[in-house]
């Protein structure tokens, strides 16, 4: 990582960055679809959570020194006293949390729109957890909670308000221990009148206390928006340069900025953290591995407001791994959108893991999935054969593509709204292995990719299909979500071996 330092009060200098280093304000720094992103600092360490919505374990928890290595520890919902994932429907679940550190103690604060009504929160003594059971604290109906505290112990929940009593950002004292909210929800500030404000985090620097707001909508016309009080609980000015940080109607790569929080580093310098998409192919564009975390700067003017330095960061991305599943628990990449894994996955007697297939509430399989990180990705799964077992490029149970095997025949499904339809079916594997391979690569129509699927056994490479990325994109489906990559047992126990997922250096068609 390398430090531009195009203002003074932007974080202090680091060592070069190699050829491969971009800025991050084209890069995430979290890539694949990590949204919403929150951060604190405890030391030298940051700590940052996302939202992470049907899918469990819930709310992944990152680990950095730099802001820009992000080191996954785990995740704060592991557990179904804290979120009951086959509960909720796409694009449900868990949204928008945040993370704080306070008395020695961290704190973490989201709502689960597929559960009871309020703001969920759980505590910890470490960021590893364990973390406590959800205590859900009623009456605060809304989405995107902040937790913030006074100089006299008074903890403030601000939020984005759903009550038509208190719509827009809302805010009331409440009690943690107990889960109760002290107060009716009060209206705070509405933003500079843009649609959907949003996302709130209260934060103190010197005498004042600043409220950072999402406006615009999570779509093109994003935006991130300031204003500031001597109180915690306002009124708030706003600043005078609204909005603070935006990518709307530009042609840079990186759109949909906002849903930002600001983090002041051990040295007395300050950064932000936000969300932000990367669409390609023709118009509108189309964005495929969902809202991700980058990074940016923050000084100050004389004035005592804040501006972003986008450029401030470098990234060298490296989201490659491959698992054969012989440690003794599963890395905390590994999500599903039904049931949580350690319902249906179990370690296989000769290596690898046993898929079982597990009905869920919502009606999701129970597949073991990865978030998509790259633009251009090969993943490979090494099984057994003869199986019945899917290798599914996920949006949401609506829009998916699957390599199947069943047997040893080979097919290709597709799912785009209501129409599925098997595209292509292939002859009978050869040996007592198969690697299943699915692949994004370059568009031979107009869209962000294609996504190609082949098939390895004795006898060699079986090239079978590709299809055309667009159907499997946010502006084609919807919700809030990326694209996953998943294996799911069709009927019986399916035994994966081994798998690999590796950023593609080549994306020729």
């Amino acid at each position: 990582m390398s430090i531009n330092l195009d203002h003074p009060t932007v974080p202090s200098v680091r060592p070069e960055p190699s050829p491969a280093a971009r800025s991050a304000a084209e890069q995430p720094v979290i890539a694949g679809f990590y949204p919403d992103p929150s951060v604190c600092r405890v030391g030298d360490t940051y700590y940052l959570v996302n939202s992470s919505f049907e899918y469990a374990p819930a709310v992944p928890l990152w680990q950095s020194t730099d802001l820009v290595r992000w080191t996954q520890i785990g995740n704060v919902l592991d557990r179904e006293d804290q979120f009951a994932s086959g509960q909720a429907r796409p694009s449900g679940g868990i949204y928008a949390p945040t993370i704080r550190h306070h008395d020695g103690r961290f704190w973490m604060i989201t709502t689960n729109v597929s559960g009871e009504p309020g703001q969920l929160i759980v505590s910890a003594p470490r960021a590893g957890g364990p973390w406590t059971a959800a205590l859900v604290i009623p009456g605060l109906l809304g989405i995107d909670p902040d937790l913030a505290w006074d100089d006299d112990g008074t903890c403030y929940v601000t939020f984005c308000s759903s009550d038509p009593r208190a719509p827009g950002i809302a805010q009331a004292r409440v009690d943690l221990d107990r889960g109760v909210a002290l107060e009716a929800p009060r209206r705070l500030w509405q933003g500079t009148g843009l649609a959907n404000p949003e996302g709130p985090h209260l934060f103190r620097r010197g005498d004042w206390w600043y409220l950072l707001i999402a406006e615009g909508g999570t779509e093109r016309g994003h935006t991130v928006s300031i204003a500031r009080s001597s109180s915690p609980e306002g009124p708030f000015e706003p600043a005078p340069e609204n909005p603070l940080f935006s990518r709307r109607s530009t042609f840079f790569p990186t759109q949909n900025t906002g849903h930002a929080d600001i983090v002041e580093a051990a040295d007395g310098t300050w950064a932000m953290v936000y969300l932000g998409v990367r669409p390609r192919g023709n118009t509108p564009l189309f964005h495929v591995n969902g809202r991700e975390t980058f990074v940016a700067g923050i000084g100050w003017d004389e004035d005592g407001w804040p501006h972003v330095a986008p450029d401030a960061f470098t990234v060298e991305p490296d989201n490659g791994f491959a698992d054969d599943f012989a440690a003794p628990a599963l890395h905390p990449r590994w999500i599903s959108p039904g049931a949580a894994p350690e319902r249906f996955v179990t370690p296989a007697p000769g290596g690898g893991v046993t898929l079982a297939a597990v009905d869920s509430a919502n009606g999701s399989p129970a597949l073991l999935s990865v978030r998509a990180q790259d633009h251009w990705w090969r993943f490979t799964a090494q099984v057994t054969v003869p199986t019945a077992v899917g290798l599914r490029v996920r949006m949401d149970e609506r829009h998916w593509y699957e390599l199947r095997v069943r047997d040893r025949t080979v097919e290709v499904h597709a799912a785009a709204g209501a129409l599925q339809s098997t595209v292509v079916m292939a002859g009978d594997l050869t040996g007592t292995t198969a690697t299943l391979v699915v692949e994004a690569c370059a568009p031979t129509a107009h869209g962000p990719d294609d996504l190609r699927f082949a098939v390895v056994d004795d006898a060699g490479v079986h090239e079978l299909h590709r299809l055309d990325g667009r159907y499997l994109s946010t502006e084609v489906a919807g919700g809030f979500t990326g694209r996953t990559i998943g294996l799911h047992a069709l009927g019986n126990a399916a035994t994966v071996l081994a798998v690999t997922y590796e950023p593609a250096a080549n994306a020729a068609p």
